[in-house]
């Protein structure tokens, strides 16, 4: 019967995150693209500079570069790690091409987000904000479309609670805690009759894993706000340098690495001998796990977005817009290229954290116990932020399904506690497939508002535009 069960899932979640979304996805990129006249690369510099310059006043709960941080915190998880590393595997290094691709029309997407997001936002007299896709649907395209926006709360409810923000995140962390710690699995503890042994790494990193979590979620955005301002750039900071490092000890193969992902790109054959797969399998794992890494599209980032303290809903946009160029076209082809320098994607046997471990071991300079310890601090902190910005966005959800009941969302909150306590024992694979199925089911709803209201993005872009390039002459 499970197996019936996990067949169909996997059935359901193939449809759902296979072509027709990517589509969808790649194709409201394109359009804003356009519209926007390739407004990410114009304005790149600006946005990046507004990243870390936050505006004077402005109503909200924290500070642009404190959204963006706490986006980021979401975005920059074990996808970055373990998805690049399964997306080459699978779809060859052409993949990685595609992952940039999908990452550079994606920042149209996400820069539209966050805009939106500020517009049509609702801040409370005390303060509280609340906005994302749920606010935009409902009042960019009208009130008879508030069943649409509902829709999206509870999926969005549904990916926090089941998956994406807690089993999966803590199940990375418990993993490669005892892969460092205990890999044998020497010294197992049973817990309860029918959990069966674990390791005591597992325990230990479970116990403390959700004490740090409650100790944070219970202060609310404003303390999830602070923590990942902090976190958030020191892991990205730490792997983004271990990650040049070890570019530059193999600087002399970047080149032709670099023409072994474009050649792979399109006529994967040359580079795999057809092991891999075509140049649509190529495409297709590429852009997915781009998707799937910096979220752009899915409508969870602008739901952060909506918190920061601004009075122009561009300038967030363009802040917005940095969080994919940093997740995707910074760090994840940082994994990409590493792993493809390393010829780890050849290596038999190897899958998921396995082969970015296998490439800092092999180019860094450094003893392999070393580098996998690098590797697993990166991993913990990814995951434990991924974790703080799921129970943001999905308690944002629940917020506007339950029109406002913070009784509810207290209550939430503690079952995503017990969640991530529980989540090193979940073994039960239909959990995944079903928070998988729900995280893409969030795209549809956003991408519709956003097919929507495209014309309202690009009228604010050029307002606003011609109105900063005028007190600045």
């Amino acid at each position: 019967m499970w197996e019936a069960i996990n067949g169909f899932l996997g059935v359901v979640d193939d449809f759902v995150w296979g072509v027709p979304l990517m589509v969808l996805i790649m194709a409201g990129g394109l359009l804003l693209t356009v519209r926007l006249g390739l407004l990410q690369v114009r304005k790149l510099p600006l946005a990046l500079k507004w990243m870390v310059k936050n505006e004077e006043g402005g109503e909200g709960e924290i500070s642009s570069f404190a959204a963006l941080c706490t986006a980021l915190s979401a975005t920059i998880g074990t996808g970055n790690i373990v998805g690049v590393a399964t997306a080459v595997c699978a779809g060859g290094p052409g993949a990685l091409f595609w992952m940039i691709v999908a990452a550079f029309l994606g920042m149209a997407t996400k820069y539209s987000e966050g805009l939106l997001a500020v517009k049509y936002r609702v801040v409370a007299e005390d303060g509280h904000s609340l906005g994302g896709p749920f606010y935009y649907i409902e009042q960019g395209m009208g009130a008879k479309w508030k069943w649409l926006a509902k829709v999206f709360a509870f999926f969005g409810v549904c990916v926090g609670l089941f998956g994406i923000g807690t089993f999966s995140q803590v199940n990375g962390i418990a993993s490669a805690v005892n892969n460092f710690f205990d890999p044998n699995n020497a010294h197992c503890v049973k817990i309860l009759p029918f959990l069966g042994e674990y390791s005591w790494s597992v325990v230990i990193a479970s116990l403390l894993l959700a004490f740090c979590v409650a100790a944070v979620l219970i202060g609310g955005v404003k303390r999830i706000a602070s923590v990942s301002q902090i976190i958030v750039p020191f892991m990205a900071i730490i792997y983004f340098v271990f990650a040049i490092i070890l570019v530059c000890c193999n600087i002399t193969a970047v080149p032709m690495a670099i023409k072994t992902i474009v050649v792979a790109a399109f006529t994967p054959k040359a580079i795999t001998g057809g092991a891999v797969g075509s140049m649509f399998v190529a495409m297709q794992k590429g852009v997915a796990r781009g998707i799937f890494s910096n979220e752009a599209g899915l409508g969870s980032a602008p739901i952060a977005a909506a918190a920061a303290q601004t009075k122009e809903p561009v300038r967030q946009g363009l802040v917005s817009m940095t969080g994919t160029f940093i997740d995707t076209i910074i760090i994840c082809t940082l994994t990409g290229l590493s792993i493809v320098l390393t010829g780890a994607w050849q290596v038999e046997g190897l899958e998921g954290v396995a082969v970015t471990t296998y490439a800092f071991q092999n180019g860094l300079p450094f003893p392999a116990q070393v580098s996998s310890f690098i590797l697993m601090l990166c991993l913990v902190f990814f995951a434990f932020t991924t974790i703080l910005g799921w129970d943001y966005y999905s308690e944002r959800c629940l917020e506007y399904l339950s029109g406002g009941n913070m009784k509810h969302v207290k209550i939430y909150r503690w079952l995503y506690i017990l969640a991530v306590f529980i989540g090193p024992y979940m073994t039960v694979s239909a959990v995944w497939t079903i928070a998988d199925i729900f995280n893409g089911l969030m795209a549809l709803p956003n991408m519709i508002a956003l097919f929507a209201l495209n014309g309202v993005v690009a009228a604010e872009t050029k307002k606003f535009f011609q109105k900063h390039n005028k007190d600045n002459k």
